[in-house]
């Protein structure tokens, strides 16, 4: 039998699973930290700091007592969190380690072949060698090599030892022990990631079960595309071919989607909706996502369940911008309402505030006036700043 699911009811099950449903003013501990990362599945890092870089961003939006030196913790001393690649750079749990040696693998045997298409020739011809400084002297920047008559450039024209650096980490060689003013700091992997995630492996059917098993948790319901592309491990046909196998554990779901079009085809782990739990209702208080939240990462799906379309604009021309270069969404409750451009001048003590959009139809009342100040407020607090202050003609 088929279920059927409101829109309302899909939109709570992929709140809840994504850790956007729990109160924000609860205590987060260092421990608990550990366990949003792990009940989320990773936390995206980006170098951007408009407001504050995106990882904290992304914590801050789930608990308003997140503490940015406990992540520093868990990821240089502790080694319970490491970094690496889903669809993009991201703080991963180390417990999941041993599931990223099949993406080792993978790099190891298509990388230099796809970086050959841009990087200058003979880029591999440093690998050994930078690793064999690395055994030697312990960790680097990229910035520790120093070469004559060598121009800057994009990440197509790294220096030999950056892309070495790169590559060695990308295959598992080397990992992040930790970041100088956002830099990557390299070390040998035995020497950041603790043995007790080190040492396993698992074989590519184990691999391939547990990247859709741990996906389709984090996500409540999902297509097999959806499966491969929450942590970018596998490709849809993998997925596909486990969704075909593993029937007899999944149910048939059919999810309403935002528009009232026709409902779309999914799957959900057996016992659903039993298997949910009791769904906690979404806070009332409007809160402002990062760009890069989790909640958006695939854009299609939010469309779907949230009505709402949203599109990074970094990289489009300003004239072209239907909003502004870095826009933050705004949640409410269980609704994406609105988008806001906002800047943390530090020098000045101020957050800014250059312009507001509501969502069409949306009425803007009072009381929602008052949640977005108080959730500027706390924005404010988090990223070092005494007062927001909005600009001329920011309100709309």
């Amino acid at each position: 039998m088929t279920i059927l699911v409101s829109n309302r009811d899909a939109r709570r099950i992929f709140l809840n699973r994504q850790g956007l449903a729990s109160p924000p003013n609860r205590a987060l501990t260092k421990a608990g930290l550990l366990d949003l990362v792990t009940k989320i599945g990773f936390v995206q890092v980006d170098s951007i700091s408009t407001v504050e870089r995106a990882h904290h961003m992304i914590l801050h939006a789930r608990s308003q007592t997140y503490k940015p030196e406990h992540l520093t913790a868990l990821l240089e001393k502790d080694g319970a969190l490491f970094e690496h690649w889903t669809h993009d750079a991201s703080i991963i749990p180390s417990a999941f380690f041993v599931y990223w040696k099949h993406r080792f693998a993978s790099e190891s045997e298509t990388l230099v072949e796809r970086w050959r298409k841009w990087r200058e020739a003979g880029f591999e011809d440093v690998f050994d060698d930078t690793l064999k400084q690395i055994t030697e002297t312990g960790r680097v920047l990229a910035r520790d090599f120093k070469y004559e008559d060598r121009t800057s450039g994009g990440w197509w024209n790294w220096h030999p030892s950056k892309t070495a650096l790169e590559y060695l980490w990308r295959t598992g060689r080397l990992a992040i022990a930790g970041r100088d003013s956002f830099q990557k700091i390299y070390d040998l992997t035995e020497r950041v990631i603790p043995e007790t995630y080190r040492l396993g492996e698992v074989d590519r059917e184990a691999f391939i079960d547990w990247c859709c098993r741990a996906a389709l948790e984090r996500l409540g319901f999902a297509t097999h595309g959806e499966l491969a592309a929450f942590f970018a491990l596998i490709s849809p046909e993998d997925a596909r071919q486990w969704v075909l196998s593993h029937a007899h554990e999944l149910q048939s779901v059919v999810i309403e989607p935002a528009d009232g079009s026709r409902p779309r085809a999914a799957h959900a782990l057996a016992g659903f909706p039993d298997t949910l739990g009791d769904l906690e209702d979404p806070p009332a208080r409007l809160r402002v996502l990062s760009p890069f939240d989790p909640l958006l990462r695939d854009r299609a799906r939010t469309e779907r369940l949230f009505g709402f379309t949203y599109r990074i604009e970094i990289f489009v021309p300003e004239p072209k911008r239907q909003y502004g270069y870095y826009v933050f969404p705004l949640l409410e409750g269980d609704r994406l309402i609105g988008r806001i451009d906002m800047k943390a001048n530090r020098k000045a003590g101020l957050l800014e505030v250059k312009r507001l959009w509501w969502e069409a139809g949306l009425r803007p009342s009072a009381g929602r006036a008052a949640r977005l100040d108080a959730e500027l407020a706390r924005i404010a607090r988090f990223a070092g700043v005494e007062q927001v202050v909005w600009l001329e003609g920011a309100r709309g």
